[in-house]
This record gives C-alpha cells, structure tokens and sequence, in this order.
C-alpha cells in the first residue's frame, strides 16, 4: 500500500511539470495511446514521439549520430519530400545523416508484472549518412530512393501504433477481468465446462448424430480466454 501512495505522488508530480520536448507537446499520433496510460494507476509516460524523420548534422563516431552534440537541420512528424531534405542539406557543415525513427514511449510502471504487458520491440528504423564534411555523397535520385522508404516506414509505423493500442487496450481490459475474478472460480467455472459437455456427448453416445448436431456440440461456447496480446510480428 505504501508502496502504491509513494507511485501515486510521484506520478501527479512527474505528469505535473512542463513539456521539455522541442515540440512542447504530445504528438498528434501517439496521444490517444498516452491518454490510455496515463489514465491507468499502475501507469504514467515520461516521453513520447510518434515517430519521424530527420536529418540531422554532426561527427560520426563509429558510424553512431550522437543526436546532443549535432545540428537538427530537419525533422517532421508527417511525410517528407526531397525538395525539403535538399535545403536542409545546403546548411550541412559535418556529416549529415537521414534518419526515420519509429515510435517511441518512455513509461514508468507501478510493478514488474506491469511492466511485463508493455515489453515490445521494433527494429522499424533507417539511418542512412548523406554528406561527409559538408560534401553531398549520394544523388538526388538516391535521395528520393531513400524518402520513398522513409515514408512507407512512416505510414507503417502508424499501423503499428494503432494496433499496439488496441493490443493494449485489450490487455488492460483482460487484467481488469481478471482482478475482478480470481483464478478459483475461473477454475472452477471451467471444469464445470468440461462436465457439460462430457454429459451432452453421453447423451448423444449410442444415437443417430448428425454432422449437424455433432458441429453443434464442439461448437458449444468456452468461457476460457487464449489470447496472444502482443504479435510476434509486431
């Protein structure tokens, strides 16, 4: 219980301080999915992006963009077009890389098994190095390649976000389900099941059964719940 009082007072406190992101608010995208959490007990965000392409100028060090120490020459949050990456480009003076970053959510949770329901991993990303020392490398062509691929990554990236949130909602939902019953009764409610049907297929054993009647028995509904929250292709 303390424990929960102490997650309750430093979640009003965090959710109470000013947005520090460039933007200075929650991206269109993701804040039906933030709503979603924020609104759990167990739950709060710390910071989101919904995803997005940028170009961004610095020193590559071991082919890693440290994004602290560099320039963000562009960045948008909607699909992008090669005339705008090209006059980014002119104000490049190191090494300018483009990059597409799926979504991203920072989120703090109450305990362990909390954390459990929102394990997920993308590799739904593109970084790709355009100019070296101010130098443009590549093609303008190469680079319409290039933003082509980013905003397909794009528009996936906002499926992926929708179900997410649907798997989520679902998976919260269930959690509530169950909290509301323990796992005694499940049991129980589900042996009982079993007895049913046993007797509904005695009762049939030794009788004319129809592929009809026999499609209704294996059809009879099942209070158990088998379901996969997260796909394996997500």
């Amino acid at each position: 219980m303390e424990r929960r009082a102490e997650f309750s007072r430093w979640k009003a406190q965090c959710l109470s301080k000013a947005d520090l992101s460039r933007k200075g608010s929650v991206d269109e995208d993701v804040a039906e999915l933030v709503q979603l959490l924020n609104g759990r007990d167990q739950f709060f965000t710390t910071s989101s992006c919904a995803g997005r392409i940028l170009l961004l100028d610095a020193n590559i060090n071991g082919f890693e963009v440290q994004k602290q120490n560099c320039c963000w020459l562009l960045v948008t949050h909607k699909p992008c077009v090669k005339d705008d990456v090209i006059a980014a480009l002119k104000k490049a003076n190191g090494d300018a890389t483009l990059k597409f970053e799926p979504l991203i959510l920072h989120v703090q949770c109450r305990e362990l098994q909390d954390a459990q329901i929102l394990a997920v991993r993308s590799t739904h990303g593109l970084e790709v190095p355009l100019s070296h020392k101010g130098k443009l490398m590549v093609t303008e062509e190469y680079i319409d390649f290039l933003l082509e691929i980013a905003n397909q990554k794009m528009e996936e990236n906002k499926k992926r976000i929708e179900r997410f949130y649907n798997c989520l909602q679902h998976a919260l939902e269930r959690e509530s389900i169950t909290d509301l019953y323990p796992k005694e009764k499940i049991i129980k409610k589900s042996n009982s099941y079993s007895h049913k049907k046993k007797r509904n297929r005695e009762k049939a054993d030794g009788k004319c059964v129809t592929e009809d009647n026999d499609k209704e028995l294996e059809n009879d509904d099942d209070p158990g719940v088998n379901v996969t929250i997260f796909p394996e292709d997500y």
